[in-house]
């Protein structure tokens, strides 16, 4: 939000400094985020003066140059000036050395005493785009001839000033979205810490008069639930043109620029009051009358930018007898917008549904500044009261007469909310004793009407400025930002009841898991459960969580994997050239099973791409691969207390090889390389891999498990290796499945380290080595028990998997 330190002044009846003022704004939760000096024209022209040429003549060595000398009122100086216009007995501008000054365009530039094509120069003759004055540059800028040496330059300019604050303004505060609206606060802030009574200065008069005449244009609204009041006023026989300079100055201050005086005025109103206006060419209000209400979905309307939309059934339209002429709150047409050659307008004051607003500018992609305040709430009961102060700027400005009586439809006069306040619940939450008189000041000087007084209560009307306030607690808010946060005492001692909070077991293995992974090398990341629907199928999307209203097209969807809002970090950290990624994250996806029986999963996901290790002077890199995945995930299963998983092939959507994660036929999970076409939609171009385990099953999974501490044993290890011919169509899996299924009690850990093939061992046949580990916690094994436990392992190998044994 941005405020003009000269126009806000002129709400407040006191003086107040801009430094003392920033304060102020600060102190009552509008911060400044900054608080810089404007001017009209950068740099002020300071350090410029007015001159005469009194001696023009042609550079020795340049054609284009002349060499004039220069009467600054005070001396004769030499300038060099490359102007064509230059000559003898011309009035200019003259900026001398140590002068900085500041172009259209550009970096200021600082002059120095400078030699030109040997010829000294001091200082510059100025054309008007080299100061900043304007855009020509076609030569010198000649002043009247009855301009004197030696004056300052700002003096024949009429140099505009200002200090302008940068307010970072909350949601909740529509009240301060206006100067008049911070002069409010201010002068309440004023009245409590000076110990005066302040009251800002409003702008509204007194005696507003029309000609008697029955309203020109007829009002009818049909659709009275978003818009529940509706005021205009005709305005006939006005010229359309300039606005005046201090109307122009007002508005470039906060950065808005000129257009004409109509619609200067009623960005002037919206920033004074924050109550928007709209102004329609009563010319083109066909049938002389205004028809607020909503039409068929898809009807087309041209808006002022001259864009054709399709207009949705719920948007809420000012028509005229046969066509719409506003999307209502939102943004203007193009046929019914004030142009140079209009004479009459009906003038609008309405205060549309903050609901149907919002939808209607977020649907359309059209965030105005009327739809921003619309959206928030404004006050209701000040429509006609702006209306009336806005017809007399627009008769004192652009000339003409009101035509015809004020229009006010308003058949429901809306209630203000009245809310109770207890004394000890202020003390409460704000920790202070306030006196009944300081928080009924306070109150009242911020537009709140009591209605009823108690010996420990107060009773009040919430002003219709102030949508925000509904409950104790926010007037509570008000009463402490006005005396001042600051001003809260802080106690000596501290009270504190010690909590006995259980941390849950599911938190508990996820910081353990979450370490696990930082060890090996993993980044942490937390991606948006909102995203794009674009991602995912049609299938897919049918049992998706769609966002009703979302804040933009590219967000409308809760995802339904954990996989796409992933690749999107990936693409992101490739793109600036970070292509070696080892992540995790823990999040939700979300599901609807129809009939609003919407479904939450939890995550542990894991996104891995580029190199999986790091080269180094004595080994060079390893590149991320499916098995390094799956190592990964034996790892975090390992650490949940799962160590009997299994890894059974399967496909699933957007992944090349894929293999579920099972426990005893549970599936807790998925691994795999992601498919080429799901990477080109992110623009990735090398593999990436992605496991996914689903945290609920995982912990039903470790629920069942019983964990106990044992000795480390005291007597050694025995390994044996085995190789198997097998099938080349058999995995390891399944050799680990027929081996396991024996239930050998000293068997520890089966490894396999080697995989041959060749024509030698058979058409479809493959090698593949096995390692055995066998320990005995009460003794050392015997090569006979050893070989009876291998004999089994080779007895369940050759009977289900029909493998031969290599010697």
């Amino acid at each position: 939000m941005t405020i003009s330190y000269n126009w806000l002044s002129e709400y407040l009846p006191v003086k107040v400094e801009p430094e003392r003022l920033g304060k102020i704004l600060t102190s009552i939760g509008l911060e400044v985020e900054s608080l810089e000096k404007y001017e009209s024209i950068k740099g002020g022209l300071k350090g410029l003066i007015t001159a005469e040429i009194v001696e023009c003549e042609k550079h020795p060595d340049a054609d284009k140059l002349k060499i004039t000398q220069v009467n600054t009122g005070s001396e004769i100086l030499q300038v060099v000036c490359g102007a064509p216009n230059a000559a003898a007995g011309q009035k200019v501008i003259l900026a001398m050395p140590g002068t900085t000054i500041y172009p259209s365009e550009g970096e200021p530039i600082t002059l120095k005493k400078a030699k030109i094509r040997g010829v000294e120069s001091n200082g510059m003759i100025c054309a008007e785009d080299e100061i900043g004055t304007g855009s020509s540059h076609d030569g010198i800028m000649v002043l009247p001839q009855d301009t004197l040496p030696g004056k300052p330059a700002a003096s024949l300019f009429k140099v505009y000033e200002d200090h302008i604050f940068e307010i970072g303004l909350t949601p909740n505060r529509m009240d301060a979205m206006s100067h008049l609206g911070v002069a409010k606060d201010v002068c309440a802030w004023l009245s409590h810490h000076d110990k005066k009574g302040t009251t800002a200065v409003v702008p509204y008069k007194n005696g507003f008069k029309t000609n008697g005449q029955p309203a020109a244009v007829a009002v009818k609204v049909e659709n009275a639930k978003d818009c529940p009041r509706y005021a205009g006023i005709s305005i006939s026989n006005i010229v359309v043109g300039d606005s005046p300079e201090w109307l122009k100055r007002r508005l470039q201050s906060i950065g808005i620029k000129s257009i004409s005086n109509i619609v200067d005025i009623t960005n002037f109103i919206l920033h004074e009051t924050g109550q928007p206006l709209h102004a329609f060419d009563a010319d083109k209000i066909t049938g002389g009358t205004i028809i607020v209400k909503n039409l068929p979905e898809g009807t087309p309307f041209i808006t002022l930018d001259d864009k054709e939309r399709k207009l949705s059934a719920n948007d809420l339209v000012i028509c005229n007898s046969e066509k719409p002429m506003c999307i209502a709150g939102v943004y203007g047409g193009k046929e019914s917008g004030v142009t140079a050659a209009t004479k009459n307008i009906f003038l609008e004051s309405a205060w549309f549904s903050p609901q149907s607003v919002r939808k209607t500018s977020l649907l359309h992609g059209l965030r105005t500044d009327a739809a921003t305040r619309f959206e928030k709430g404004v006050d209701i009961s000040n429509a006609v009261a702006v209306l009336k102060r806005a017809a007399e700027l627009i008769v004192d400005i652009c000339g003409g007469e009101l035509n015809g009586e004020l229009v006010d439809i308003y058949p429901a006069p809306a209630n203000p909310v009245a809310v109770g306040l207890k004394f000890h619940y202020l003390k409460k939450l704000s920790g202070k004793n306030y006196h009944g008189d300081a928080v009924k000041n306070i109150l009242t000087s911020l537009g709140f009407e009591m209605i009823k007084e108690g010996q420990d209560e107060l009773w009040m009307n919430v002003p219709f400025s102030k949508p925000d306030i509904s409950i104790p607690a926010d007037i509570v808010e008000e009463i402490m930002r006005i005396d001042g946060l600051d001003n809260i005492d802080i106690p000596a001692t501290i009270n504190i009841a010690p909590g006995n909070e259980t941390v849950s077991e599911s938190t508990t293995l996820r910081e353990k898991l979450a370490n696990q992974l930082t060890g090996l090398g993993f980044n942490e990341i937390f991606t948006n459960s909102i995203t794009n629907s674009v991602y995912y199928s049609e299938e897919t999307l049918a049992t998706a969580v769609k966002m009703l209203n979302n804040l933009s097209a590219d967000l409308d969807i809760l995802r339904p994997n954990m996989l796409h809002t992933g690749l999107e970090v990936i693409a992101h950290n490739m793109h600036r050239k970070n292509s070696d990624l080892l992540l995790f994250e823990n999040g939700k996806t979300y599901r609807n099973n129809g009939e609003n029986n919407y479904e939450e999963n939890k995550h542990l996901s894991l996104y891995i791409s580029g190199d999986a290790t790091p080269a180094s002077w004595n080994k060079k890199s390893a590149k991320a691969d499916y098995y390094f995945v799956k190592g990964i995930c034996e790892r975090i299963l390992l650490v949940a207390g799962i160590n009997n998983a299994v890894f059974e092939e399967t496909t699933t959507a957007d992944m090349e090889v894929a293999a579920a994660i099972k426990v005893k036929n549970k599936t807790i999970g998925f691994l795999g390389a992601v498919a080429s076409g799901t990477l080109k939609t992110f623009g990735i171009k090398q593999p990436v891999f992605f496991a996914d385990i689903f945290w609920e099953e995982l912990l039903e999974v470790r629920k069942t498990k019983t964990f106990s501490y044992v000795e480390v044993s005291k007597y050694p290890a025995v390994q044996r290796d085995l190789a198997l011919v097998l099938n080349s169509d058999i995995g390891y899996a399944q050799i680990r499945k027929a081996v396991t299924g024996l239930n050998i009690a000293q068997l520890q850990t089966i490894k396999l380290f080697d995989i041959f093939e060749s024509d030698k061992l058979g058409a479809g046949k493959k090698s593949m080595a096995v390692n055995f580990t066998f320990m005995d916690s009460s003794k050392t094994l015997t090569d006979k028990e050893i070989d009876e436990m291998m004999g089994k392992i080779i007895g369940a190998c050759e009977k289900q998997l029909g493998a031969e044994i290599r010697k």
